[in-house]
């Protein structure tokens, strides 16, 4: 059996940037990065959650996996930093900006305004301090993680709320949130639609937790949600035979692996490509390479270094062609960090992107603290 993202959940502890494009934003709040750097077959976003604007920045994807930086875009809604409010992470997520190609859409949450925006226009998030967006396959359903609240995708008039979507993750959270430890970290539809999980992390010595949702024909959740424990390391669970009602005969799969040394490893993405998922660490600033057997048994299989105290936060996998190239946000460097990863164990860095200088010229507001989310979007 070949693992991919589709079956295994892996948890640890611009318009006019791309020909044919995502639907994005209005162009009356954007501001230059740089030029067109030849043919570009996609595009990698990320935002600057500033508390007086929030920005989604573009950068091109060019065919050998390289980033030019092209444009940044105001959401119309205001960034945050949850609480204590200094160091990079601020939200202390993965999927504060989410792309999709199917949908032709890119979506932000404003943690600072309670809103999310896609289109240019804002809309209540459904609660307080969204952190995290989850947009299904067909790229027609996007869902919050702030509680959760969910969406129909609308590409004339935007995001339309789902009747019956308002869940209640039980934490006892302030606005902005505290954290990280006792803080929602991250949703995901499963890749078939039919379930919506979000993860929670844990407050030592007790571990966090998976919410699993049924997702019903017309988008609604079911209303509890089902748990699953998360430990130090990182977990693998297979939702393959797990639904809410508690029908399925053998439950869910899943087992935990521990990473020596390692600091906050919170952020995964898969590669088709080596069939292995990359996960990144703010505190000790390595990528590391984990494989995952049929049984569910992880090895790490390789660690990269990405530069002492840079921060490696968000990161997204992209497939261009043949070749699977991972872009990693280095918050404490304002950089991205691109690897081509080449086949199993063989990650190789082949660029850093600078992110301070073009915004200083630019006149975009950016800090290492504040900066979040890494999504991309490729041509179909």
């Amino acid at each position: 059996m070949q693992l991919s993202f589709a079956s295994v959940f892996l948890s640890v502890a611009l318009a006019s940037t791309v020909s044919a494009g995502p639907v994005f934003g209005r162009q009356d709040n954007q501001k230059s990065m740089g030029p067109a750097e030849g043919s570009s077959v996609g595009a990698a976003y990320f935002i600057t959650n500033e508390a007086t604007g929030n920005f989604i920045v573009a950068a091109d994807i060019g065919a050998d996996g390289k980033l030019s930086l092209r444009t940044a875009t105001g959401t119309g809604g205001l960034g945050a930093h949850g609480l204590p409010a200094n160091g990079p992470d601020p939200l202390f997520t993965q999927g504060a900006v989410k792309a999709s190609s199917s949908g032709n859409i890119v979506a932000s949450v404003n943690a600072g305004s309670n809103t999310l925006s896609m289109l240019g226009r804002p809309v209540g998030s459904g609660g307080e301090f969204p952190v995290s967006l989850a947009i299904n396959k067909a790229g027609n359903s996007l869902c919050a993680l702030n509680g959760d609240f969910c969406f129909k995708i609308d590409k004339k008039l935007g995001l339309m709320p789902i009747p019956n979507t308002t869940r209640s993750l039980k934490l006892n959270q302030t606005t902005p949130a505290t954290g990280p430890a006792g803080s929602a970290s991250h949703v995901v539809f499963t890749e078939d639609n039919t379930q919506l999980v979000a993860s929670v992390k844990g407050v030592p010595p007790q571990p966090g937790f998976l919410a699993v949702w049924d997702v019903a024909s017309d988008g609604s959740l079911s209303t509890d949600f089902q748990s699953r424990l998360m430990l130090v390391g990182f977990d693998i669970f297979d939702f393959g035979n797990l639904n809410t009602a508690g029908s399925a005969s053998n439950g869910t799969r899943s087992s935990a692996v521990g990473i020596d040394g390692q600091s906050a490893t919170c952020w995964s993405s898969f590669s088709p490509k080596t069939g292995n998922f990359y996960l990144t660490d703010i505190g000790t600033s390595i990528v590391t390479e984990v494989n995952v057997d049929e049984n569910l048994r992880g090895t790490i299989v390789k660690q990269y270094n990405q530069g002492n105290e840079s921060a490696t936060i968000d990161n997204d996998i992209a497939s261009v062609g043949k070749n699977d190239f991972m872009y990693v946000l280095a918050a404490n460097a304002t950089a991205i960090n691109v690897l081509s990863l080449n086949g199993p164990g063989e990650a190789e860095s082949i660029q850093k992107v600078d992110i301070a200088a073009p915004a200083k010229v630019a006149g975009l507001t950016i800090s290492a603290s504040n900066l979040q989310g890494m999504t991309t979007f490729i041509k179909k």
